[in-house]
């Protein structure tokens, strides 16, 4: 499914049960960073491999895709569109960051 219909599914969700009201851009930021605190608890006390491993199990790979939902309808709200924001900051990155510096 490309973001934009993923978009619209959230949406007519909220829409539908009235939420709009609450899913400003300052309450949906909050949202975003109350979740990175909860997806931060999936990483806390693993290393990279162990997390790595842990992941590789479904229910624990679900509950951590569970807690990366608020980006899309803060996006959304500010009428930014993340395929275009990646792009544009992939091009920033490069010119900062070209090939070779620092060593790569």
């Amino acid at each position: 499914m490309e973001f934009k219909e993923l978009e619209s599914l959230l949406v007519k969700f909220r829409d539908s049960r009235g939420w709009k009201r609450y899913h400003t851009p300052k309450n949906l930021a909050i949202s975003a960073a109350v979740e990175m605190g909860e997806l931060l608890e999936h990483f806390q006390w693993g290393s990279d491999t162990e997390i790595l491993e842990a992941v590789k199990n479904p229910a624990k790979k679900e509950a951590v895709a569970d807690e990366i939902i608020y980006l899309t309808p803060l996006a959304h709200e500010l009428g930014i569109d993340p395929d275009e924001a990646l792009v544009r900051k992939m091009r920033k990155n490069e010119r900062k960051y070209p090939v070779g510096k620092d060593g790569a």
